[in-house]
């Protein structure tokens, strides 16, 4: 899932992609690259980021919609206000990626007649508070796997079909920066929500792309984190991560290709010899 913002204060790649045709090139080339999804959003969600007006964020993300939907590529919206949803879904979108995980009133009802897919996120507090302080949690992979699973249920009691759904244990969200985030991320199946035997789990995705998890780690700013961020995506795979959210798809391709060639390989039990 190719990250496409259209804002000017995201936190890496903040007014790169606000003009519709700087944000259609983009969009060029990460298919050129290899996207599977690309992820619009009109609206900042990193920590401090101050609410966009309604308005402002249709503008900045149907247009661009309307110009993409014909692309052959899923198109994902990253909104949690249900007006911007039903637009959206008019407008040709395939999925809606909700932080605030389907909770805003009408959120559920904006997309629930629809067939559009659903990622379901985690998050403590909200964006402008949620990294104030030190995020608390007594278990936070059980917490986020509980929170997570009372969403989905709400979405089906409404009628929403379980295939349709994926979760998100929201990574940077309401986390520290090392100790809850790589919890979460090496038990990454265990935050999705249980399901009975034969039941196919729900699918994870995961989003570390540039984050403050990694520079904690690396020490660099975020335009600076592209080895970090494939290394993270390679870990979130090899933990089950079914999709995948980055900015940089082209080397996070590439790298996806050698560690499934690798897990191929293993499953077929090749072997060489040398000499």
């Amino acid at each position: 899932m190719g990250i496409l913002n259209t804002t000017p204060d995201s936190f890496s790649d903040g007014g790169r992609y606000l003009a519709l045709d700087d944000a259609l090139r983009r969009a060029e080339q990460m298919m050129l690259d290899g996207v599977d999804i690309i992820d619009i959003g009109g609206e900042s969600t990193r920590p401090g980021a101050p609410p966009v007006p309604l308005g402002e964020e249709l503008e900045r993300v149907i247009p661009l919609v309307e110009k993409l939907k014909g692309a052959h590529v899923p198109l994902s919206i990253d909104t949690y206000k249900p007006e911007v949803m039903r637009a959206a879904l008019a407008a040709g979108a395939d999925m809606i990626n909700d932080i605030w995980g389907f909770r805003m009133p009408g959120a559920i009802e904006a997309v629930r007649d629809s067939d559009c897919g659903l990622c379901v996120m985690h998050m403590l507090g909200e964006p402008q508070t949620m990294q104030v302080g030190e995020p608390d949690y007594v278990d936070v992979v059980r917490e986020v796997r509980e929170f997570l699973a009372q969403r989905c249920a709400d979405l089906e009691a409404a009628g929403v079909e379980k295939a349709r759904i994926i979760v998100d244990p929201g990574f940077g969200f309401g986390k520290s920066a090392i100790g809850h985030n790589y919890a979460l991320l090496a038990h990454l199946p265990e935050t999705a929500p249980e399901v009975p035997s034969g039941v196919a789990p729900y699918p994870v995705l995961a989003g570390m792309s540039r984050k403050s998890m990694l520079g904690a780690l690396v020490n660099r700013p975020a335009p600076e984190r592209v080895a970090a961020s494939v290394a993270a995506a390679v870990c979130a795979a090899e933990r089950g991560a079914a999709v995948i959210r980055v900015h940089d798809v082209a080397p996070t391709v590439d790298a996806l290709k050698v560690w499934a060639a690798m897990r191929e390989a293993m499953a077929g039990g090749a072997r060489t010899s040398r000499g």
